[in-house]
């Protein structure tokens, strides 16, 4: 595994990289309250067949600077065009959390950019079970990071205190999170930069909702995975990705595994992935 440091303007984004260049590419994206190591079970794993990129999201852990904005359709260009000076192009781009949000946006909003998408542990904003989610009060976090500046100022100082209530209540009952993850995740967004980062993902939601309500053709393949800890199924989710207008879908459950299936299941994980991304650059089908 080796390190790319891509500069984009003001930006420097940083990621994990295996495989040869002009490979078919893959690209791994992170959620809250994560950062790029989360795939390091795996990157060398498809990089046997595959050119991967795990990024730290712009203004997380080694990626600097702030972008100009954290909508998700804006943070999908981003990363997009840091793969491509890289040699990854056309690639299936795969994200957990907010990250599926952004793998999401990068094939609703560019689609000719990518082969595919792989969307995991995550609801899409504006898209069933959208509304469901926000009505539930174990997700009260999505209201407290969207507040200005009060998340910042509670949060500074105490991230590993306060991301280990997200690692328990996200991860796996049996397999806990490792500690040492524990440490590089929070360690990734000490920075104020980082913090703010991470919360204006939260804060960009309604935009991003009113922008993915409005349904579009979708060409790119999509594959919806999810962990069945919480006791849900991908088929909550591809009903609304389907209504949105993704023609190419299809489900399938990591079973036993919870919000960091890349370090919970690492071979399966990174089966399921290289399958999805071989029929991506194949042009084979996906059905739900």
């Amino acid at each position: 595994m080796r390190e790319e440091r891509i500069a984009l303007g003001n930006l420097s984004l940083a990621a994990s990289a295996s495989g040869e260049r002009g490979a078919p590419a893959i690209v791994l994206l992170h959620g809250w309250p994560h950062d790029r190591t989360l795939y390091d079970p795996v990157v060398e794993r498809l990089g046997e067949r595959f050119h991967v990129l795990a990024f730290d999201l712009p203004g997380i852990g080694d990626s600097q600077g702030m972008p100009h904005s954290a909508e998700k359709h804006a943070l999908a260009d981003l990363v997009l065009t840091a793969a491509d000076q890289v040699g990854a192009h056309s690639p299936v781009v795969a994200g957990i959390d907010v990250g599926g949000m952004i793998a999401f946006a990068a094939a609703r909003d560019h689609g000719p950019r990518i082969a595919g998408a792989a969307i995991g542990n995550t609801a899409i904003p504006g898209l069933a079970p959208w509304e469901e989610l926000l009505a539930n009060p174990q997700i009260w976090h999505f209201a407290f990071h969207s507040l200005p500046e009060l998340p910042e100022l509670l949060v500074a100082g105490h991230e590993r205190a306060y991301f280990d209530f997200f690692f328990d209540a996200l991860g796996s009952k049996t397999d806990p999170l490792p500690s040492a993850a524990r440490d590089r995740f929070a360690g990734a967004y000490q920075r104020p930069e980082a913090l703010k980062a991470g919360f204006d993902w939260y804060r960009t939601l309604p935009a991003d909702a009113k922008r993915n309500a409005d349904a579009r053709p979708i060409e790119p393949p999509i594959l919806y995975f999810r962990g069945d800890a919480d006791g849900r199924t991908p088929d909550e989710y591809v009903d609304g990705l389907r209504a949105a207008g993704v023609r190419r879908l299809r489900g399938e459950p990591l079973t036993g595994t919870a919000e960091f299936a890349p370090v919970e299941a690492p071979e399966r994980f990174a089966s399921m992935l290289a399958k999805f991304a071989e029929s991506c650059f194949a042009g084979e089908p996906a059905s739900a």
